[in-house]
């Protein structure tokens, strides 16, 4: 009986995670669950896994939890803040945590999960984003494994040989080949993209997917994101990794070998599949995903992205490059901008051209230890809602 902590529960990772793990009662129990403010949805999870303890990042909602848990008659320790998370990702009685931690929140939890060595399944990408060599250190000091839940790196990881750590060339890879879908905006003329609201840019045209990294498929960013993320899980570097925009989100990434061989890993686009993968590897169980019809799928397309359309991606390629702290201000400005989006405070087209001025506002340095990935992180953010009261308004 495995147990699991999943940080970021009542997000669509942590959802979908426990729609798993309810299909296999035999193999699995929750130890933890976590949340931000969303104590409605905590509690009802609460009532029906009985985990033994439950977290909330803001402590007023961590309160209000508690006393709706004990009323109910419910024996769960609520614990509060980063402390309560780095807690219940370090538990002896944890084997695998689910870091589902949306943006730079989820750093500190999830590097604590790998410090005590668990099997983290990792979906929150910023963490390698802001911290990649840090990150990997750790998860090779102390023996941790690291199982990518993005369903493209997950695609990735079965496409791999075994020996790929040891560097691409020697496991005979060529090239990485990461798919996206190109968003709901891969055909809207550029000149219509400052129209664009939040709804509209939350749409996706194949995933369900939470707001944030909805807004970051539509700029594609998060394949910007991705690709940073790629590099450091599979030691290589970003000119071996190639985007691919492929709508239909059937084939989820690609590995391309030096004798000619290409190997994809094709599914629906749900995300049962790469959770539930993570969660028995080396074994395979069931997830609930319906069967991939190819008949129905009919075709298959695939584009070279438009970085005029999607200069984000662009700007990931150059933090790549750049490596240090460059990836860390990027992100940090990106979630600084998409919050102001969301918050129509700014236009769609405003996101790519802050993180763009952060970028060259904010100088880059060596990411050798955590404080300075979060000093980086804390003067991105600075400078980027300093631009945002001073020179970025809707219209």
């Amino acid at each position: 009986m495995q147990g699991i902590t999943i940080l970021g529960s009542t997000g669509s990772i942590g959802v979908n995670t426990l729609e798993v793990i309810a299909r296999h009662p035999d193999k699995y129990r929750i130890v933890a669950l976590t949340a931000n403010k969303q104590v409605d949805r905590l509690f009802d999870q609460c009532k029906t896994c009985q985990p033994q303890y439950a977290v909330m990042a803001d402590a007023t909602a961590a309160q209000q939890l508690d006393e709706r848990l004990k009323q109910a008659g419910l024996q769960v320790e609520v614990l509060a803040g980063v402390d309560g998370l780095k807690y219940v990702s370090s538990l002896p009685q944890v084997n695998q945590v689910m870091a589902a931690i949306v943006g730079a929140a989820g750093l500190l939890p999830t590097l604590a999960a790998a410090e005590c060595g668990k099997r983290v399944l990792l979906a929150n990408k910023e963490a390698l984003v802001m911290s990649g060599h840090l990150f990997m250190k750790v998860v090779a000091q102390n023996n941790a494994e690291l199982l990518p839940i993005d369903s493209e790196h997950n695609a990735i990881f079965q496409c791999m040989p075994p020996a790929y750590q040891n560097g691409l060339e020697k496991a005979g890879v060529r090239k990485i080949l990461l798919t996206g879908s190109g968003g709901p905006f891969r055909k809207t003329p550029i000149e219509a993209l400052r129209k664009v609201t939040p709804d509209e840019a939350c749409a996706h045209p194949n995933w369900s997917m939470g707001r944030k990294i909805s807004v970051d498929s539509a700029t594609m960013m998060n394949k910007g994101l991705e690709l940073i993320e790629a590099c450091w899980l599979f030691n290589t570097t970003p000119q071996q990794v190639q985007v691919v925009v492929h709508p239909q989100s059937v084939i989820h990434s690609m590995v391309e070998y030096i004798d000619g061989s290409v190997l994809a890993q094709m599914g629906q686009p749900d995300m049962r599949t790469p959770i539930a993968y993570a969660l028995a590897w080396p074994e395979r169980i069931k997830s609930g995903v319906e069967r991939l019809d190819l008949f129905a799928v009919a075709h298959l397309d695939f584009e070279e992205p438009d970085k005029n359309r999607f200069p984000c991606l662009r700007l990931a390629e150059e933090a790549a490059r750049q490596s240090g702290t460059a990836p860390a201000i990027m992100n940090a400005a990106n979630e600084v901008a998409v919050e102001a989006f969301l918050q129509e405070k700014i236009l769609f087209t405003h996101i790519a051209t802050l993180v763009e001025e952060v970028l060259e506002s904010v100088t880059s340095s060596a990411a050798d230890d955590l404080e300075m990935i979060l000093q980086a992180d804390a003067a991105a953010r600075s400078c980027a809602n300093e631009l945002l009261q001073r020179r970025y308004k809707k219209g």
